[in-house]
C-alpha cells in the first residue's frame, strides 16, 4: 500500500497534469469541423478502426455510408452487423477482390470508377454524416482513379460530412489534405507465423 507521502505526490502530479490538459483544451477555438481522416500503414487494423468510428457515429444517431473499393463480395462480420442498423447504414461493396486476384486492370479500373460514383452519390446525400471509403488508398496506389479528381471531390464535399479513407500506401497528396492521419505500424502479425485469416478476426 502506498504511503501518505506517495499518495500526496501522485495527487500533486495529477493536479499539475490536469491544469496542463485544461489549458490545452481551452486553447482550441474551432467548435466543429467536418474531418478528412486517413488510416494507412503496413499494420493490421485500418478498416477495423474505421468501422469502430462508424459504430461511434451510429451511437450518436448519425446515418453513415460505406463504400468498399477493391474488397469483393465475401460475407464479412462487419457487414453483417451493420446490416442490423437498417436504413441508417448505406453499404456498397463494389470491388472484385484484390488486383492479384482479378489480374484484369480494365475490370479493376471499371470497378473503382463505379465505386467512386457510389461515393459521390453518398457525399451528395445530406442525411449521411460519416462516409467510410474502405481501401480507397489501394485504388489510388494502382492509379485506378485520378488522384487529382478524387482530392478535388473530397475537398469540395459538404461542410458537415466526415470522411475516413483506409488502405496501405496513402498518397502524399492525400496525407497533406487530411485533417487526421493514423499510420498503423507492423510490429508483429500472426500471418507471418503461418496463421490463416480467421472469421471474427480478419473478416
Amino acid at each position: 500500500m502506498e504511503s501518505e507521502a506517495e499518495q500526496a505526490r501522485h495527487r500533486d502530479k495529477m493536479i499539475k497534469r490536469k491544469a496542463v490538459q485544461d489549458a490545452e483544451v481551452a486553447s482550441k477555438t474551432v467548435a466543429e469541423k467536418a474531418l478528412l481522416m486517413v488510416n494507412t500503414g503496413p499494420g493490421k487494423g485500418k478498416s477495423t478502426a474505421a468501422f469502430g468510428l462508424a459504430l461511434r457515429a451510429l451511437g450518436q444517431g448519425w446515418k453513415i455510408g460505406v463504400v468498399q473499393f477493391i474488397k469483393g463480395a465475401r460475407a464479412t462480420g462487419e457487414r453483417r452487423v451493420f446490416e442490423n442498423f437498417g436504413d441508417r447504414v448505406v453499404w456498397r461493396t463494389m470491388g472484385e477482390g484484390f488486383t492479384w486476384e482479378t489480374q484484369d486492370r480494365a475490370r479493376d479500373v471499371a470497378a473503382a470508377r463505379a465505386a467512386w460514383e457510389a461515393a459521390l452519390a453518398m457525399m451528395a446525400a445530406p442525411e449521411i454524416r460519416l462516409l467510410v471509403l474502405d481501401e480507397l488508398n489501394v485504388a489510388l496506389r494502382y492509379d485506378y482513379l485520378p488522384l487529382d479528381e478524387v482530392l478535388a471531390d473530397l475537398q469540395a464535399r459538404r461542410d458537415d460530412l466526415h470522411v475516413v479513407v483506409t488502405g496501405r500506401n496513402a498518397k502524399a497528396e492525400l496525407i497533406a489534405a487530411a485533417d487526421l492521419v493514423t499510420e498503423m505500424g507492423a510490429v508483429k502479425h500472426h500471418f507471418s507465423a503461418g496463421v490463416k485469416a480467421q472469421a471474427g478476426i480478419e473478416f
